[in-house]
């Protein structure tokens, strides 16, 4: 649901601040974020949500930031802290893998929160 919430806001905002957030988003939550046996990936709940809010007050004007921090807090988070880290979590042979799971869920539900508080 966060992606498809992100596809639909963005094609009502520019294109262009949403990707220097999300670039932005994207290099903390990585740094951020890692990978633990037996967990999953772990990655505290509150930075990123707070650097996209910080990045779209910066990158977009105030009318769309909201916006433009939802989607680049959702996609931040998932490119950060999942799909970039898909190589070190192969080496834990997990039987299943969730993208977006329980460390990754709680930052995408606080960067709704913290974008509605920007509305």
């Amino acid at each position: 649901m966060p992606g498809i919430l992100c596809l639909y806001l963005l094609s009502r905002v520019n294109p262009g601040p949403v990707i220097l957030a999300t670039v932005v988003t994207t290099f903390f939550s990585y740094y951020l974020s890692k990978p633990v046996k037996g967990i999953g990936i772990v990655i505290p709940a509150f930075i990123p949500p707070i650097i996209a809010a910080v990045a779209a007050l910066i990158f977009s004007d105030r009318a769309n930031a909201p916006a433009v921090a939802y989607i680049s807090g959702v996609m931040g988070i998932l490119i950060g802290a999942d799909l970039l880290r898909l190589r070190q979590v192969k080496k834990f042979r997990l039987p299943f893998l969730s993208i977006g799971g329980a460390g990754v869920f709680d930052g995408i539900f606080i960067v709704g929160i913290i974008s509605v508080l920007l509305a």
